[in-house]
């Protein structure tokens, strides 16, 4: 069985996919000021997405399995953590973690970040989460490691 040794550091990412509406408004602002800002994301009854998420642990195999951690572990965690709570959900309305939270990617991003990270195991440090709304669009929160 061929182990390597002397890798510094090792990624894996899994994406996982799920749908939702939201509505970008920001309350203490009037509706003159969040139709100009959000424009058509400012519809009073939302709107919706194929959102996908994709989540990337930094850290180095175990040499006994070769993982860094499961992949599908990792897929549980996020599920368990995220996707449970936002699938086929109103992201203002029906969840609670992000009351008072403006939906935008990038706000998911941080929020899901800070959901997953408790959860993986001391060896994989959580690297980065994006959050894609679209083909085109995304958001991505990352923490540096050297803090």
């Amino acid at each position: 069985m061929l182990l390597l040794r002397g890798i510094a550091m090792t990624t894996v990412t899994v994406k996982v996919f799920f749908e939702a509406a939201h509505r970008l408004h920001n309350p203490d602002k009037g509706d003159k000021w969040n139709r100009r800002v959000y424009g058509k994301c400012n519809n009073p009854h939302g709107h919706g997405h194929n959102y996908v998420l994709e989540v990337a642990v930094e850290g180095e195999p175990n040499l006994k399995t070769g993982y860094l951690i499961d992949m599908k572990d990792l897929k549980e965690i996020i599920r368990r953590v995220v996707v449970d709570d936002v699938d086929h959900r109103h992201l203002n309305i029906e969840v609670s973690w992000l009351y008072g939270v403006i939906p935008t990617a990038e706000n998911l991003a941080r929020a899901f970040f800070d959901r997953i990270e408790p959860e993986l195991p001391d060896e994989a440090r959580l690297a980065a989460v994006t959050v894609h709304e679209t083909e085109r669009n995304s958001a991505t929160y990352r923490r540096s490691f050297d803090e």
